[in-house]
């Protein structure tokens, strides 16, 4: 059986994005393999200084997933925090890791280029992501096509590893999820907490429909044809709906007598018929933070499990036992 692995920052809020870019595709893969998930708040401290707000957006991730429908029988889920060997091994890993590899990572260009900070954390960033997919034994490391780099790093590094102190790692493979289409914000561009045009997925239902009611269109009137193709309230549409009303809605588009406020309104009953169900379980997981917290301790000590039994093995290739 094939061993997954994938992880999410808790940066904030989650929104329509976050949900059809990572966590849909990631409770699919529950039905594919060993899943080992984990919330990544050592990486997190990287752009979050906040003490008050990295706990709390770690439980609302923790939240948020359970609510959407992870099986913590199917996937072990944890914090990152909670499995301390990731952090001794990627110490290991940084004395295999040259320089250069790091200095050519486009994660890094692209947080500097943002305004973000130049610390050493954000430099070995991918040494620590190496040391999570290797603590585990991961095999299966799925990305979008933007993210390659990261686990093709994470393979130079065990390799390395490998060769010097001889067969110790697994080498992972990156698997390239299907590309689901860029997720637009109520601004026309890519939805985004940094732009601050997120709809979120468990945000009040009225505010949600307000903010899908100010979501960006063209000038079109009432009668005039519209073209579901580059509309912005479509594109939103179509990730929730069935073929069936994705093609009576593209023929109203198209046939004009529909107003872009329809359309507003039509989105907003699929978001809240979609996930209205689970906000209301996320509401009763909240009342109940013990079971919450056993799920997360429960992921750690599987996860903890695996990373032990690796972490010795490479103290020993390193000669610390």
């Amino acid at each position: 059986m094939k061993r997954i692995l994938s992880g999410i920052q808790p940066s904030g809020k989650l929104h329509l994005g976050n949900y059809f870019g990572m966590m849909k595709p990631c409770l699919e893969w529950q039905a594919q393999g060993e899943v080992f998930l984990f919330i990544a708040n050592y990486h997190a401290l990287t752009s979050i200084s906040d003490a008050a707000f990295l706990r709390q957006a770690t439980t609302d991730v923790a939240l948020d997933f359970l609510a959407c429908g992870l099986d913590p029988e199917k996937t072990a889920f944890y914090r990152q925090s909670d499995v301390p060997e990731v952090m001794e091994l990627s110490w290991l890993l940084s004395t295999v890791t040259p320089m250069g590899l790091l200095e050519r990572c486009h994660s890094f260009k692209d947080k500097i280029a943002k305004g973000i900070a130049a610390n050493h954390a954000l430099f070995a960033y991918p040494v620590l992501m190496a040391a999570d997919i290797l603590a585990v034994n991961s095999n299966v490391v799925p990305v979008g096509k933007d993210q390659k780099q990261h686990v093709e790093v994470t393979r130079d590094i065990a390799g390395k590893f490998n060769q010097q102190f001889g067969e110790t790692f697994v080498i992972p493979d990156p698997q390239i999820r299907a590309e689901v289409a860029v997720v637009p914000g109520i601004d026309g561009e890519k939805m985004s907490k940094s732009y601050n045009n997120t709809i979120e997925i468990f945000g009040e239902a009225k505010a949600t429909t307000k903010r899908i009611m100010s979501i960006k269109t063209d000038s079109k009137g009432l009668a005039d044809p519209k073209d579901p193709d580059t509309d912005n309230v479509f594109a939103l549409y179509k990730l929730l709906a069935t073929e069936a009303q994705r093609e009576e809605m593209a023929a109203r588009y198209r046939a004009g007598g529909m107003g872009y406020g329809d359309a507003k309104k039509a989105l907003a009953a699929l978001v809240e018929n979609h996930f209205g169900p689970m906000r209301a379980k996320r509401e009763e997981l909240a009342k109940n933070m013990d079971y919450v917290e056993g799920v997360l301790k429960r992921g750690a000590e599987r996860a903890k499990a695996v990373a032990h039994e690796t972490l010795k093995k490479a103290r020993k290739a390193v000669g610390l036992e």
